[in-house]
């Protein structure tokens, strides 16, 4: 499908300087200070594109004209220009920034009516393809054409709908419309229309109808016969809430006994490696000391025998007369005192080779007291090691009967819930049944407690994923199980209505189902106006007021989060908030800071600046 986009806003006079927003294709932030038409930015555009009142403030005194430029589907540019305070709006295809004082090439009315022709609104939805759906307006089933307005409070949120108790589907809360706004939920997911009333059948169609009737009513009987409770679907879906409640207390408990499991194996095989580094060090030093034990032995044996030879040497011959036993000279070949000078040498000789023995055993003799240490030392730590890993032991099978015993609860919960997702899809199958049912009887056929719009189960049960995955991406806490309740035309998360939650909450669930449905239809190629318009989606810092309904506490991941996620929307998104966003989204998007004083943009106006 294709869509609109908003390029700018400007108020335009003779003798003034325009104020001017230019919006990015993607995500605009205009953020800042208090009272700088941040928000009457939201009231013009919504005034632009149908809007009935808007309330002028005082900085707009002297603008004659207000300017909304569009980039149509087929992406050529058309600007609206319409004064404050009248019901025509120009058109002109092309883009203008200022004050426009050319012939329009169309004049249509602001407002829609089914008597008029040539409203902005039919100018606007043929431009869509949008110009021939029809909607449902009354039990009765009667059908009225879509109205651009029944389309942009879907897409443009102010502040004071944001944080209102009023469903984000229903755009006047009143019961004469609230078929229609219904109606038009409906066609957004399903991409379907409702037909306009027919004439009533002929007898024979009766009959086929009839028979109809009698197997659907059979096969409803038959499928009622299976529950296994008497609990209505509200009934059931409340119980299943509590167990998914219970099952998520239980799973915090089990997550952190198997995290504690899994430090405890962790540890243990820290302590296995740490055993297996001793032992392996415990074999190298007894092998050096093995090794070291056998050389001191023979240095000790080489002193020994040194000072045997020193002792005995005359014993063993060697300062007899005749051949000289050191260098084997004959007698008369010997100078004299030969055999002095030869005992002499033999002497320091020997004393020189026991002095290097002996300093090479006075070296070896500390590293062999260091080895002794050490082996010591690593024997003690083997033996705690043992120990430690003999308590893990202990540790790691209290724990996983720990996690056995919690495994079973679970298993019970599961178990119980499974029984009611069974019967939940029993209702849902039977409300199919009743749904064609009433379709074959007639709209008076219908049950006063359901709703006229029926949306199958399957193409809603997308839409509340794609809630939820929005919700879960920005972290938002106690709104789990977020859904849209058709029957009620509200918001549920957390087991709770957005009604029954505070400011802060509902902006939050009104701001997500803004975005999950512009999100739901752009995914499956369905209509959609293409951008959201968000003011002050995510009140996080908000005072305490009489009537706030405590909640849950938002942080700051809330507001990091949604800005991150708005950086990956599929269409173009306009957001109004007063807390600055994130260093990267003022990187990444178009952003506007209102700052209410000089040196930089003081608010939309250019009498900010004065």
């Amino acid at each position: 499908m294709t869509e609109l986009q908003l390029t700018h806003l400007t108020y335009a006079s003779s003798n003034m300087p325009p104020a001017q927003i230019v919006f990015g294709p993607d995500l605009t932030v205009i953020y800042g200070t208090s009272d700088t038409g941040k928000s009457f930015i939201v009231k013009s555009i919504e005034y632009m594109l149908g809007g009935t009142d808007l309330t002028m403030v005082r900085e707009a005194d002297g603008y004659t004209q207000i300017l909304l430029g569009l980039l149509m589907p087929d992406g050529s540019p058309l600007t609206l220009v319409r004064a404050p305070e009248s019901n025509s709006i120009h058109l002109h295809n092309e883009d203008l920034r200022d004050q426009v004082i050319r012939i329009p090439d169309r004049t249509v009315t602001a407002v829609h009516s089914i008597r008029s022709k040539n409203s902005l609104s039919i100018h606007l939805l043929r431009a869509l393809g949008l110009d021939e759906i029809l909607i449902r307006k009354n039990e009765a089933g009667g059908t009225r054409p879509l109205a651009l307005t029944d389309l942009v409070h879907l897409s443009l949120v102010t502040e004071h709908r944001m944080i209102g108790q009023l469903p984000p589907v229903l755009r006047t809360g009143t019961a004469t419309t609230r078929t229609a706004e219904l109606s038009v939920m409906r066609f957004l997911v399903t991409g379907e229309g409702d037909p306009s009333v027919e004439t009533g059948l002929n007898a024979g169609q009766r009959r086929v109808h009839k028979g109809q009737i009698q197997l659907l009513d059979q096969l409803a009987a038959d499928l009622s016969s299976k529950f296994t409770t008497q609990e209505n679907d509200r009934q059931l879906r409340d119980r299943l809430i509590r167990i998914r409640g219970a099952l998520e207390d239980q799973s915090g408990p089990l997550r952190q006994v198997n995290e504690s499991h899994s430090e405890a194996i962790d540890s243990r095989m820290d302590t296995a490696r740490e055993l297996a580094v001793i032992d392996e060090r415990l074999t190298e030093v007894s092998d050096l000391l093995s090794r070291f034990r056998l050389l001191e032995s023979q240095y000790r044996s080489d002193l020994e025998r040194l000072a045997m030879v020193n002792e005995f040497g005359s014993i063993l011959g060697y300062f007899q007369i005749g051949t000289c036993v050191f260098c084997g000279a004959e007698r008369e070949h010997q100078h004299p005192n030969h055999s002095v000078e030869e005992t002499t040498q033999l002497h320091i000789a020997v004393e020189a080779e026991a002095a290097k023995t002996s300093a090479l055993l006075e070296d070896l003799l500390p590293t062999i007291t260091d080895l002794d240490g050490e082996q010591t030392v690593l024997i003690n730590r083997r033996v705690e090691a043992q120990s430690q890993i003999s308590v893990w032991d202990q540790i790691i099978a209290e724990l996983e009967g720990g996690i056995a015993l919690i495994r079973s609860d679970i298993e019970e919960l599961v178990e119980e819930r499974s029984a009611i997702e069974r019967d939940l899809e029993l209702h849902k199958r039977i409300a199919e049944l009743d749904e064609k049912r009433s379709s074959l009887v007639g709209a008076g056929a219908v049950s006063a407690t359901r709703a006229t719009q029926h949306i199958p189960t399957n193409i809603l049960g997308d839409f509340d994923s794609i809630l939820q995955q929005t919700l879960n991406a920005w972290q938002v806490p106690g709104v789990d199980h977020a859904e849209y309740d058709q029957y009620h035309a509200e918001i549920r998360a957390g087991g709770r209505t957005r009604a029954g939650r505070g400011k802060g909450v509902r902006s939050v669930l009104h701001s997500a189902f803004t975005t999950a449905l512009a999100r739901f239809c752009m995914g499956r190629d369905l209509h959609h106006l293409g951008f959201v318009v968000l003011d002050s989606p995510v009140v996080t810092y908000r005072g305490p007021e009489p009537d706030e309904v405590p909640d849950v506490e938002l942080t700051s991941t809330v507001v990091d989060r949604f800005y991150k996620d708005m950086l990956t929307f599929p269409g173009q998104a306009i957001v109004i908030e007063n807390g600055d966003p994130p260093t990267k989204v003022l990187s990444e998007a178009t952003t506007y800071h209102f700052t209410g004083t000089g040196g930089q943009r003081a608010g939309f106006f250019p009498t900010f600046l004065r």
